[in-house]
């Protein structure tokens, strides 16, 4: 197998830095036979490697180009749109340049048109979608107006994040307007605390996953009626995991796809035509809906350095500890496969527990190597990302939760210690090298 170093152009929210000189790595370890580790390093186009080949076989379905030349500024693009205080505050977080899947996508979610965004990792999704929130919803209206549907509690996190600090009420004097109120309604949080917020005035936008949102749904303390905008974020993975039936409900049992706007967002979307086919066939988008595909055939961010190392497979801890030392990363993230439910109740030791002791035993890079994953309480997980945010240098042993969406700008190397399941879970982790919003 050859490895590849990618050649599409950066894609940043912030105005056009520099390129960097230094790669970032995305390092893939296979079991063999041998007895020593081989490390396979070669530059090429990412068409000549596999197994990512099958992400490549596909025709993007675009807008139609103007004889207007093409906004320079995301401002240009958004001011008859979006109220000015947010796009003020947009620009104040440094989004000022508009990212190509921005500057193909806004147009036509401006216009109405339900869309499925289809751009890489680091294109800028979320404040795409989160634009299309600002021009649609009224502050002044009491009533849930707006719904983003996310696959884990510290993605929606995130995404509220940055929707309360858009939704920032304008100083006082400039603009006579109510700011829009934003609730993260998250696997793991207060639902009492939410039922009484929802009780005394609806929040104008939610973030939510979909296990709390069904809660809320079936015991009526939410109300979709009113709702103008619907999102689901990483939409192949929610259409894939065990709340499938759930999300099939929300899309045709509590509003009408012809009262509200439908988008759909990922960095991969297999059969991306079937896929198309099917949300009109199954009335879960309406007729016209556009597939926005940006860089089809360079699905992964750029600067990325991607190598294997074959090795046997009870020599994997220290071949990783040696790439360590000899990468002397800044930041690095470990991806390990998720415990089996055999081995939990055979009451084994996880990989990533195991992985975990064994580099604070051997490895003197990192004062504190830290852990993500699903069975870790949600107090937990939060604490381990502050720290991995605050931190200026880190380690980081996570399960695919770190996968989908997680901002993490200062990530320079990737570790797959265990091999992802898919090409797609492969493109999902190498993307957690990009410093974006969006994942």
């Amino acid at each position: 197998m050859a490895t590849a170093t990618l050649s599409a152009t950066q894609l940043l929210p912030l105005s056009l830095p520099k390129p960097s000189q230094k790669p970032r790595h995305a390092h893939f370890p296979f079991q063999s036979l041998n007895h020593s580790p081989r490390l396979f390093s070669s530059n090429g186009f990412v068409s000549n490697c596999s197994p990512i080949q099958a992400l490549l076989n596909s025709t993007p379905i675009t807008t139609e180009a103007g004889s207007e030349p093409e906004p320079f500024t995301l401002r240009q693009i958004c001011q008859s749109h979006v109220p000015d205080h947010v796009l003020c505050k947009m620009e104040e977080l440094g989004f000022v340049v508009p990212t190509p899947v921005q500057r193909q996508a806004l147009p036509t979610l401006f216009s109405g048109r339900d869309c499925i965004l289809h751009a890489q990792t680091g294109s800028g999704k979320t404040l795409t979608y989160l634009l299309l929130v600002f021009s649609i919803v009224n502050a002044r209206r009491s009533a849930v107006q707006a719904l983003i549907v996310v696959p884990t509690r510290e993605l929606g996190m995130q995404v509220t994040k940055v929707a309360r600090m858009l939704a920032t009420k304008p100083k006082e004097g400039e603009l006579e307007q109510k700011s829009c109120t934003v609730m993260a309604l998250l696997d793991g949080g207060m639902l009492m605390r939410h039922k009484s917020w929802l009780k005394a005035e609806p929040p104008t936008i939610v973030v939510a996953t979909i296990g709390s949102l069904c809660q809320m749904l079936e015991k009526h303390m939410i109300k979709l009626e009113a709702m103008r905008v619907l999102v689901i974020d990483e939409v192949d993975f929610m259409f894939s995991s065990k709340q499938v039936s759930s999300l099939r409900k929300l899309l045709t049992s509590y509003s009408s796809i012809n009262t509200r706007q439908t988008v759909f967002a990922s960095a991969s979307i297999p059969q991306h035509k079937i896929f198309l086919d099917k949300c009109i066939q199954q009335k879960w988008t309406k007729n016209d809906t556009i597939h926005v595909h940006v860089n089809p055939v360079e699905p992964m961010p750029s600067c990325l350095h991607h190598r294997f190392v074959i090795c046997l497979k009870n020599r994997r801890h220290e071949t990783l500890l040696s790439l360590l030392q000899s990468d002397a990363p800044q930041s690095a993230i470990v991806f390990v496969g998720e415990q089996s439910e055999k081995s939990k109740k055979a009451g084994n030791a996880s990989s990533a527990t195991l992985l975990i002791n064994f580099l604070k035993a051997s490895y003197e890079g990192y004062s504190d190597i830290l852990l993500l994953e699903e069975d870790m309480n949600f107090n937990s997980r939060a604490a381990s990302l502050s720290e991995v945010r605050q931190a200026g240098s880190y380690l980081l042993v996570s399960t695919d939760i770190a996968a989908r969406g997680l901002d993490l700008p200062e990530t320079t190397h990737i570790y797959n210690y265990d091999l992802p399941r898919t090409a797609i879970d492969y493109l999902h982790r190498a993307g957690r090298t990009e410093g974006t919003l969006e994942g």
